[in-house]
């Protein structure tokens, strides 16, 4: 269960992903920095290694949320979906995504989403896994939402989408803090399908932020809810300049 928040800038992006998991998992620890296949990659992590959002030295985002709205599971010997990001978490372009997802015994892991923003070039990837095929979509430089939720995700997407929404409207729309607001926001209450989410046996264990211009990568990662004032850790990649593409924005909402 997750909420990422991605918003376009005409030289760089900036994005945050609020991870929702039982109370009782055990929690994740905090980014560090890796070498994969010769790159720096930053990275949160799950105890047992698995991670759902990585960040490199070429400015590259992958992300992955769980795809609860299709109801297909792997009966027996599921491969974790932790996996995932860590075999892509070098790549460049969506060439190199697809190269390592091919190696993956995917028939072995429940439905995912994994979302690649990539800067250079100004585009987004969507890749979708549904225990049959894995099918790829492209948008556009623009502001979007991706929401998942174990408990009832067509309800979640359409709030969490509208609180996305109407936050556009505020003059801070984009800026940091803005984001910051949004993925610690408790609209239109506490509970199951605000961003910051709490349930009695769920909820929001951490928050990443990604910031990225063309020579600048930073991963701030909240541990524990982001509407607490817990601990928080900062990690920066010096990037090679990058030419980034420049663009008009315009607002896009979607799950």
């Amino acid at each position: 269960m997750c909420t990422v928040s991605f918003i376009a800038r005409k030289n760089g992006y900036a994005l945050a992903m609020n991870r929702d998991e039982k109370l009782t998992r055990v929690a994740g620890l905090p980014p560090r920095l890796r070498k994969v296949d010769g790159r720096a990659v930053l990275c949160p992590s799950e105890p047992g290694g698995g991670t759902w959002i990585a960040l490199n030295d070429t400015g590259v985002t992958l992300a992955l949320i769980n795809w609860y709205s299709v109801t297909a599971r792997v009966k027996v010997d599921a491969v974790s979906r932790g996996k995932v990001v860590n075999a892509v978490s070098a790549a460049d372009g969506k060439p190199c995504v697809d190269s390592a997802l091919a190696k993956l015994p995917l028939a072995k892991m429940n439905p995912f989403r994994l979302v690649g923003i990539f800067p250079t070039s100004g585009e987004i990837f969507e890749w979708r896994w549904d225990l049959k095929k894995l099918l790829c979509k492209t948008f556009p430089w623009r502001p979007r939402q991706w929401i998942s939720s174990g408990f009832d995700e067509p309800k979640a997407q359409l709030i969490r989408s509208t609180t996305f929404r109407l936050a556009q409207a505020q003059l801070s729309a984009g800026s940091l803090d803005w984001l910051r607001r949004l993925h610690r926001s408790h609209t239109p209450d506490s509970g199951a399908f605000s961003i910051c989410m709490h349930r009695i046996d769920a909820g929001t264990v951490s928050c990443t932020e990604i910031s990225v211009t063309s020579l600048l990568a930073t991963m701030r990662h909240h541990h524990g809810a982001p509407c607490r004032g817990l601990k928080h850790y900062v990690r920066a990649l010096c990037l090679q300049r990058l030419t980034l593409v420049s663009r008009k924005i315009h607002m896009s909402i979607s799950d």
